[in-house]
């Protein structure tokens, strides 16, 4: 089975392009469209089950609005109970079109050669942005590579939603820390790209355009916001991670 999680908010507009696409995309294969809507005040619900009427359809509804982070983790929590088969994958992906579904059989095949994490990436040689302002782009750029320096980190993109992950490391993600995404904002994909990182996953690349003009609307990510919360994520892993160095020490001296 492949599941194709997408946290949604007001995206009424955006669905049937994307509705359209997605659908259109691995022809052949069993899928799982999970929505996690996050208190949308649009027709966001009406309309995602008018154009996926008669598929294989889950539509999460929450009962406050808790950012795309909690959505992720709720929609990885009700796959992890669903799925039948290790060969299982899931693909996360944005609601508002900026995902380039081109690539996907591209990020699918290489999920089916052993790689636990496939990321679309804008930094990757071939990759890029379309309709994007500089100053985004340029918070983009400076948050990726302070967040590579400090954690030595050797993929390019970090934070986008457009992934596939094998269900073996989503499982070993939950195992390992039992909450698979603890963050509420867009940084929570930093976060769950760590803990597959550090939960020993195979991990590749593929280039994509990000390509704002296919979206309708503005974009649900506030530029500043997201800054800080990039920043206020780095000082809360490191001081987490000098605290466990520390217990570590405390317990060598004790032995």
């Amino acid at each position: 089975m492949i599941y194709i999680l997408i946290p949604v908010f007001n995206e009424a507009d955006n669905i049937p392009l994307l509705a359209d696409n997605i659908t259109n995309a691995l022809q052949g294969e069993d899928k799982c469209y999970v929505f996690v809507d996050d208190c949308s005040t649009d027709d966001t619900i009406a309309v995602i089950k008018k154009y996926f009427d008669g598929k294989q359809l889950q539509v999460i509804i929450k009962e406050a609005n808790g950012g795309p982070g909690d959505s992720f983790n709720k929609g990885f929590d009700w796959i992890l109970a669903d799925s039948k088969s290790d060969k299982d994958i899931v693909v996360t992906m944005e609601g508002d079109n900026t995902s380039d579904i081109g690539i996907l059989f591209t990020m699918f095949t290489l999920s089916r050669l052993g790689y636990d994490l496939v990321l679309a990436s804008v930094y990757a040689q071939g990759g890029g942005f379309n309709k994007t302002s500089f100053f985004r782009r340029l918070i983009s750029v400076i948050a990726n590579a302070i967040i590579r320096f400090i954690f030595d980190l050797k993929v390019l993109t970090l934070s986008s939603f457009y992934r596939v992950f094998s269900i073996s490391i989503i499982r070993k993600i939950k195992e390992d820390y039992d909450v698979i995404i603890t963050e509420k904002g867009f940084i929570s994909m930093v976060e769950v790209l760590l803990k597959a990182i550090r939960s020993d996953a195979r991990i590749i690349e593929v280039p994509m355009r990000l390509d704002s003009s296919k979206r309708k609307g503005k974009s649900k990510m506030k530029t500043m916001k997201t800054a800080f919360g990039y920043f206020s994520f780095l000082l809360r892993d490191l001081t987490k991670s000098r605290k466990n160095q520390s217990s570590d020490y405390a317990g060598k001296d004790k032995v």
